[in-house]
Parts: structure tokens; sequence; C-alpha cells
């Protein structure tokens, strides 16, 4: 996204991706954009394909023990998400950008970041120099841009939670037209999807768990039990495409900005999945920072470069708040016991009971400016 937009402003930018173009495309990942992903998509030139195919969602659903909550995002903050692939995403963009890509770039180091920055990688055997007057990193959580920062300049905050998702990708039309979120005393469950006729199912399970030790038997057992017998009646199940296990965990670094180096995405925050932000964080990230680029590139101002860091961080403190809240809310925390599974409840119970509370969670899932 970062590139493209560059692009759209006559700047010319390289991306060097460790894989390959087949590997990427062939990645599973997050499906929720919030609205502001889908305006910047629009911005880009890539969004067409995804509002013909794109499923929009004016709500989504909380249950707790069986007890089912909408949340009306329509009628509660007047905006919707869209459900669309981040896979589908990074194709649309790979498509519409003219720039280039280097693919299966090994061994990428960053030189003088804080001068005149140069990067460093080898492919084929061959290493390459790129000459830059900036560096973005948006090489995710183990690349090499946070790597390179030295240890003295950087501050991290983490939280590792004691489980993960189990999911599951079907070809199987959704259980229900919205997402569902489902907190039961076995554990979290989400029902989500990626098309009409293809769902991602999730499933909470302790962190050493290991994918081969679930069958899809197993799963689907589980999944039922943890949604209310209304929805467990309707779910079609069949054959995984893809199975797999994410660890939840919350880390930020701070500052963003290292001289002429840019910390964006995963390389700079990781947020649980409740709550659907990685992603759209990633796509808040490099909107400000091509904002910023633009003005030092074409105007030699570098007021944008200079307040990035704390616009982006602002952004992403209330999005780690907010992922943590719904965790919170939704998963079974082994240590807190019969007292921490009744504050969840009050919690929800208060939830459902108060359109102001139901305007916030609102508020933040469909995104915040």
């Amino acid at each position: 996204m970062l590139g493209r937009l560059l692009e759209q402003a006559r700047i010319d930018a390289v991306i060097l991706e460790r894989k390959s173009a087949d590997y990427v495309l062939g990645r599973i990942r997050a499906g929720v954009l919030e609205w502001g992903a889908v305006d910047l998509l629009d911005r880009a030139g890539a969004g067409q394909r995804m509002h013909a195919e794109g499923l929009v969602h004016h709500g989504t659903a909380l249950t707790f023990d069986g007890d089912r909550l909408h949340i009306d995002f329509t009628g509660l903050v007047g905006k919707q998400v869209m459900v669309y692939g981040q896979t589908e995403v990074t194709r649309d963009l790979m498509a519409i950008r003219e720039g280039t890509t280097i693919y299966e770039a090994e061994d990428v180091q960053l030189h003088d970041f804080d001068r005149r920055p140069w990067v460093t990688y080898r492919r084929d055997g061959t290493t390459h120099r790129i000459d830059c007057d900036f560096i973005a990193g948006c090489d995710g959580y183990h690349g090499a841009s946070r790597a390179s920062v030295p240890e003295g300049s950087i501050r991290t905050f983490e939280r590792v939670y004691p489980f993960g998702w189990l999911g599951v990708l079907v070809d199987k039309p959704p259980v229900d037209p919205e997402l569902i979120y489902a907190h039961h005393q076995r554990g979290f469950a989400l029902c989500s999807q990626r098309s009409p006729t293809r769902s991602r199912y999730y499933v909470q399970v302790e962190a050493q768990e290991q994918v081969e030790a679930w069958s899809d038997d197993r799963f689907w057992d589980e999944l039922r039990h943890r949604l209310d017998p209304e929805t467990a009646e309707r779910l079609e199940i069949g054959p995984s495409i893809e199975k797999s296990i994410a660890q939840l965990r919350s880390f930020v670094a701070e500052p963003l900005r290292f001289g002429k180096l840019f910390l964006a995405g995963d390389a700079a925050h990781i947020v649980p999945p409740t709550g659907a932000k990685g992603l759209n964080l990633a796509m808040g990230d490099v909107a400000i920072l091509a904002d910023a680029l633009i003005e030092a590139v074409q105007e030699g101002s570098e007021a944008g470069i200079d307040s990035y860091s704390a616009r982006a961080l602002a952004r992403i403190w209330k999005a780690e708040r907010f992922s943590w809240w719904m965790t919170s809310l939704l998963h079974v925390f082994p240590e807190t016991g019969a007292f921490g599974r009744r504050i969840q409840r009050a919690e929800f119970d208060y939830l459902s009971g108060s359109r102001v509370a139901q305007q916030s969670l609102a508020e933040n899932y469909v995104g915040l400016p």
C-alpha cells in the first residue's frame, strides 16, 4: 500500500520481499477491513474487486454462555466494516502497482539510516545495494528493520497471552451473515468468513497446543460446544483446506522513527486478532507515513515525518486498548478463576444494557479516524 501511494505521487519506491510472489499470495491472514482501510484502497485505485466481491457488515454478534447480543454498527455510529481477505487486498495492490518489487531478497541489511541510508540484500548468490532517501520498515515482527535499531534507542512493551487461536478455513457457507464472537466456559470461539461460500472458524486453545493434535472432527465438535445451540445446529462442516494456530500477544515499539528509518505495521506493533485491528493498524500507519514522505519529497518539509511517530502511536495505543479489552472479555483466563468469569459476565451484562457502551464498542470496531 505504501509503495502504491508513493507511486501515485510519482515517487520511486523499491519493495524488498523475502519470499516469492506465490508464497505471498498463498498466505491466509485477516479478513475484516475498517472503513478507513476501504477508503484507502479506493484512494490507491485498488478497490474495484473489493467492492464487487467483499461483504459489507453492518454489525456483529457477541454471545456469553449462549446469551446473544447484536451490535448494530450502522445504527450506533453510522459506519460499517468490509469482509475481504488480506490475501485479496495484497493481490489487488500487487496487480495495480507498477513499481519495482524484488522477491526472494535474502539477508537484507540496513545501513547509515541516521544519515544517508542504503540497503543491501542477497539474491541468486549476489549481493546488491540500494541507495535511498528513506527506509520504510514494513517487514513484520521478525524483520530486519526493528532489529537494526540500536537497543538503547527503542523501547518495547509486550504482553503474551496464555493461549492461542486454532483456525480452520473451509469451503462451506458462513453460519451467520455477520461475525459471531463467543465466550464459553470451555473457551473463546469465532465464526468468521471470507466469502459467501468460504468460512473461517477459530477456537481458543492452550498456548502449547500443536495443530497436529486437532483432527477436523475434534475441531468441529469443540466449536459446536462453544456456540449457542441455534448457531451450532446451523453450522455446515467439511474438510479443512487450511488449519493453523496463532499465538496471541500485545506488542508496541516506541518510537517509530530513527533518522531516515520508519517502522510501520507488525514491525511496530502486534495486537491480538480479537477486534480485527492488525491489518487495519498497518493501513493507518502507512496512510500517515505516505503523506509525510510525499510532503518531505515534494515540498522539502519535515513536519510530517517529524510527527509521524507520535501521530501513529496515538492511534496504535487506542487500538491496543480495544484489542486487549475484547480479548479480556471473551477469553477464558485460567489464572482469574471464578471471580474473573463473574467480572466478564458483569461486563457482558453491562454492555447488553447500555447503548453508550455499545456505541463505544462499535466506534472502535469500525475504526477510529
